[in-house]
């Protein structure tokens, strides 16, 4: 904890805030540190418990992510309020995780939206990896329904998903893209230069360009 407290830095600071993260260090030192330290999981699940964000993000670094049971996890997300550390807790630990579909389909439907995010956010990974299985017009219908009106962590979870069955499947391209032109969600949001808008309709048509 000393140690990621030296490597805190005032402009760190202030980028993640605006991310609506609440720890100062460097990710590019966080993990070095990570690197060095290797797997550990009982310092990870130590880690965790600080409720410290920049120790929580370390934790998720070097756990060893099939070492958790489906409580736990189901725990550390309910725990994982912040951006960053609910970002990687989900791509870091869970996704690699034997009980990660089984938390996806509990997770999509639950009643908090963050939580419900992270569910969304599986589903995703699901679509470009392992579709087989999955019902794509009906979530189509789902995202059609609930994404305009969905609170921002979750809109934007429905909206990468959204993008994803247009980019990987070719029958449900035209789908997608008209409920993306029709919803409008994420249509003006600041895109820098040289980077690809989210906005579902402009993300598709640009991904599928590059895959020629």
């Amino acid at each position: 904890m000393a140690e990621l407290t030296s490597l805190a830095d005032a402009r760190s600071r202030e980028v993640n805030e605006k991310h609506g993260d609440d720890h100062a260090v460097n990710l590019s030192r966080l993990r070095a540190l990570a690197k060095r330290l290797k797997t550990q999981q009982e310092l990870a699940r130590e880690l965790w418990r600080t409720g410290d964000s920049a120790a929580r993000l370390l934790a998720t670094l070097i756990c060893r992510p099939k070492a958790f049971d489906r409580t736990e996890l189901d725990t550390m997300l309910r725990e994982a309020r912040t951006p960053k550390v609910h970002d990687w807790l989900v791509n870091y630990v869970v996704k690699k995780s034997p009980h990660a579909e089984d938390l996806r389909t509990a997770w999509s439907a639950d009643p908090d939206p963050v939580v419900a995010s992270a569910g969304w956010a599986l589903t995703t990974e699901r679509v470009a990896k392992k579709p087989d299985g999955l019902d794509l017009p009906a979530l189509l219908d789902e995202i059609e329904a609930k994404m305009k009106r969905a609170p921002d962590r979750l809109q934007w979870s429905m909206n990468n998903c959204l993008a994803q069955i247009g980019i990987e499947h070719a029958d449900l391209r035209g789908r997608a893209i008209d409920i993306g032109e029709r919803l409008q969600v994420l249509k003006d949001y600041p895109t820098p230069p040289n980077c690809t808008s989210p906005y579902a309709p402009v993300w598709i048509a640009e991904m599928v360009r590059r895959q020629g």
